[in-house]
């Protein structure tokens, strides 16, 4: 049997099965609070393994790993990056949020806001945010299916970017919040599965000795000791300043950006209380970090076992990185069948990465623009709550759409590199909103607005000049060059502006509710009246 067909029938399995749990889902579905939040209903380790599998998303698997392969030292910062930001989440969203809040990250704002203004702002803020991030698990589909099964045209790519759009919208439109999160609980343990696999695997080959497997990987990587060390892809000679300025933007918008993500956000309000909130975030810790550990693993060993020329030829981005490794240590450990199976197996696990990612992503858009926009904006609180559903499906069909054509306009870029541009219009917009609502006493409906808007709008008006976009061989209008900003993430830039314009905002207006500031300072720490949150 061939690595296409066995690829085939394992995607298929997993498909089934995850359909199987849509529909059950759908049956338990009744209303609002089970679409948006799954009922409240999942306990603290349930959540936390579902936001391990809602955040170890195509990027960590693929991106990261063929980033590490390709630029050793360099890429490992991805999954550093990645990890801390999880402290900031902890420490400083967690549980305020899920105590504030009722569904959606505007509800934190608009209970001491106008609700209009703040609400219309925090829906754009979402759907774009989450459009960035979908945008690179549909690359990551792309390139998955290009390794398996050869696929060279184009038009066989979209098809199977599109064919990812059309699940992720049956998992959202049917199964709401309780399908998406068995989905994600689902693919969580098969991804920590497949890779703690091919680690043992490329460990036992190497004697379980991380000094053999590091030096084995710089000499098939062509740059020698340099691989091991800084400065392969940030701040080389060749960029001087720009270059080191470009890693900082980088880390700040990785270590900050998780704590403005919405699709994480959601998930703090399908635990029942602020305790088990902690313990969601605890347990995604504990999931999170030991799956950055084993991509450590996975990239130096595509380096090492297949080699960076390969890699490269395969996907210039990197993004077949793992499952090139899967199919190379199956075939030196078990043969030719051996590599066919274990290939197979770890691009149906990618496959069920991307879905389960897609799904989340999806889900909080559409929640977003049905609680949000729909519901308090232009029906002004009146819509009910079967109306509020009815417009979150529907608008799931809009987003995926949206995501799928713009997924097959960016395949040559790289999926953890797309994804570090999504933390940082999060960490631009969202973030700086967030922690004012929480902590600033004399925030208002102008500096939330400010904030969202000044932060969001930098972030995406210097991305859009940049070389991510055009002047570059991996822009994405490579035949074009109008980029003048010189920094491929805007972090360094648009976060401190976010905070600055939330402040200017704050600071130019005079509405002020100390009462309200008092009440969301109790509700924040004891979760008091939550369930109200979206009344007022």
């Amino acid at each position: 049997m061939s690595n296409e067909t066995l690829s085939i029938i394992l995607f298929l399995v997993f498909v089934a099965a995850t359909l199987a749990i849509t529909v059950w889902a759908s049956r338990n579905t009744r209303n609002a609070t089970d679409f948006y939040a799954g009922g409240r209903s999942f306990s603290g380790a349930q959540n936390g393994i579902a936001i391990g599998g809602d955040y170890m998303s195509a990027a960590s698997f693929l991106g990261i790993a063929g980033l590490i392969a390709l630029y050793g030292y360099d890429g490992f910062l991805y999954s550093i990056g990645f990890l801390v930001a999880w402290l900031v989440a902890l420490l400083l969203v967690a549980e305020l949020l899920r105590n504030s809040g009722r569904f959606t990250m505007a509800d934190v704002l608009a209970f001491r806001m106008s609700p209009r203004p703040v609400r219309t702002a925090a829906g754009v803020s979402t759907i774009i945010v989450s459009i960035f991030y979908l945008l690179a698990q549909m690359v990551g589909a792309g390139a998955l299916v290009s390794l398996l099964f050869g696929f060279t045209s184009d038009f066989a790519k979209g098809a199977t970017i599109a064919l990812v759009g059309v699940l992720m919208i049956v998992y959202v439109v049917f199964g709401g919040m309780k399908g998406t999160t068995w989905v994600q609980i689902v693919k969580a343990v098969l991804l920590m599965t497949g890779a703690t696999l091919i680690t043992l695997l490329v460990l036992g080959k190497f004697g379980f000795n991380l000094s053999s497997l590091l030096n084995d990987a710089a000499d098939q990587s062509g740059k020698g000791g340099e691989f091991l060390e800084p400065g392969l892809r940030y701040a080389t000679a060749e960029q001087g300043l720009s270059g080191k300025l470009d890693l900082v933007s980088l880390g700040l918008a990785l270590v900050l950006g998780t704590a403005g993500l919405p699709h994480i956000l959601i998930r703090f309000y399908t635990v029942p209380t602020a305790r088990d909130a902690r313990k969601s975030v605890l347990w995604g810790i504990g999931i999170i970090g030991v799956f950055y550990l084993l991509t450590l693993v996975l990239g130096f060993g595509a380096a090492a076992l297949v080699g960076s020329k390969e890699i490269a030829k395969a996907n210039p981005a990197g993004n077949t990185a793992a499952p090139q490794l899967a199919q190379r240590i199956g075939e030196i450990v078990f043969g030719d069948a051996g590599g066919t199976i274990l290939l197979a197996v770890i691009a149906a696990v990618a496959f069920a990465t991307i879905l389960a990612v897609v799904a989340g992503l999806t889900l909080a858009s559409s929640s977003s623009f049905s609680h949000d926009l729909y519901a308090h904006v232009f029906r002004r609180g009146k819509a009910s709550e079967r109306d509020e559903v009815r417009v979150a499906r529907i608008s799931a069909f809009v987003i995926g759409a949206v995501a799928i054509v713009l997924g097959i306009y960016a395949q040559r870029l790289n999926v953890a590199f797309l994804v570090a541009l999504a933390f940082a219009v999060a960490a631009s917009g969202n973030l700086p909103a967030i922690l004012y609502s929480l902590f600033w006493k004399r925030f208002n409906t102008t500096g939330a607005v400010s904030a969202i808007y000044g932060g969001l709008g930098s972030a995406i008006f210097l991305v859009a000049f940049s070389p991510v976009v055009s002047g570059s061989e991996k822009a994405l209008f490579t035949d074009s060059d109008f980029s003048w900003f010189p920094l491929e993430n805007p972090g360094i830039i648009s976060i401190p502006f976010g905070f600055l314009c939330g402040w200017i905002g704050t600071m130019l207006s005079k509405e002020f509710n100390a009462e309200k500031y008092a009440e969301i300072e109790v509700r924040s720490l004891t979760g008091a009246g939550a369930e109200q949150a979206t009344e007022h």
